[in-house]
């Protein structure tokens, strides 16, 4: 069952997962229900996994304001959750575009986290994707069945102008490429019903973005801090490259980058036990 905290009259849901020291975990999508995340590879068999779902996201309440479905707005939602559980520092992961939400909370308190994982993400103050590399990486599945189906559905993708039913049709089309082998057992990962509905979510979401003449400015702010931060990637992430988990790894002093060769965009998926000890490790430090 969800628990509810309210701020800023909105209430925000999260659930509990697994039992031993908490870990704040923050979806992606944006709009993704956190229930997508599941155990996290076996990572609940370690650590209470504390699963937030972000405003206007699964059971969290659709704000009356929609500039606070802002990543930069929403970080103030982690603070309030890091209250509610009488925490005084936190250890922190975030997937895909929660990156940018787990960033801004690092940014705004230093002193409130204790390490903070990073998987797959979209990038550093926005979504920083090298179209060149997501070009050769969908290139490369070209002798998979699927394949034409899939490169189609991108192009028509690129050009525009869908209805929405005519954007969920292509979008389930390129699903493979989000992953580094597409199987029946991943046709089964894929549900609908976990992404959001509300067709104004994303830009509200990226609407914190950096722009041209604030990045420097956004990712000097975002270097500051100095706690532990590991990133972890898919080298086969059809959805997003690999370029922007590098970004964030050399923007922040100290990052790791870890490279999972058999995983797409969700590699607690496609390689649990391997991302289940790297997580463990780095969070078990001292």
């Amino acid at each position: 069952m969800p628990i509810f905290l309210s701020y800023d009259r909105t209430r925000i849901s999260y659930d509990l997962r697994g039992e031993g020291e908490p870990l704040v975990v923050l979806a992606g999508g944006p709009g993704m229900d956190a229930r997508y995340l599941g155990g996290l590879g076996g990572l609940d068999r370690r650590r209470r996994l504390v699963l937030l779902d972000a405003r206007a996201t699964g059971r969290s309440d659709v704000p009356a304001d929609r500039a606070t479905v802002s990543f930069v707005e929403q970080a103030r939602d982690v603070e309030a959750l890091r209250r509610h559980l009488g925490l005084d520092r936190l250890d922190l992961l975030a997937h895909s575009a929660g990156c940018l939400t787990a960033q801004e909370y690092r940014a705004e308190h230093p002193d409130r986290v204790r390490r903070t994982v990073l998987v797959a993400p979209v990038g550093r103050a926005g979504r920083e994707p090298d179209q060149a590399e997501l070009t050769a990486l969908r290139a490369a599945r070209a002798g998979e069945s699927w394949y034409p189906d899939a490169a189609e559905a991108d192009r028509l993708l690129a050009a525009g102008g869908h209805t929405d039913a005519e954007l969920a049709a292509l979008q389930r089309l390129i699903v493979p490429f989000f992953w580094h082998r597409w199987t029946e057992e991943r046709r089964a990962e894929y549900r609908p019903e976990h992404a959001t509905t509300l067709d104004w979510l994303r830009d509200a979401f990226y609407a914190g973005s950096a722009r041209p003449d604030t990045l420097a400015g956004r990712i000097a702010r975002l270097a500051a801090p100095a706690s532990p931060l590991l990133v972890l990637a898919g080298a086969s992430d059809g959805m997003i490259g690999t370029a922007p988990a590098r970004a964030v790894a050399d923007c922040h002093p100290g990052g790791r980058l870890e490279m999972l060769a058999r995983s797409g965009h969700r590699p607690w998926v496609e390689e649990p036990e391997r991302f289940v000890g790297v997580v463990e490790e780095f969070l078990a430090a001292r």
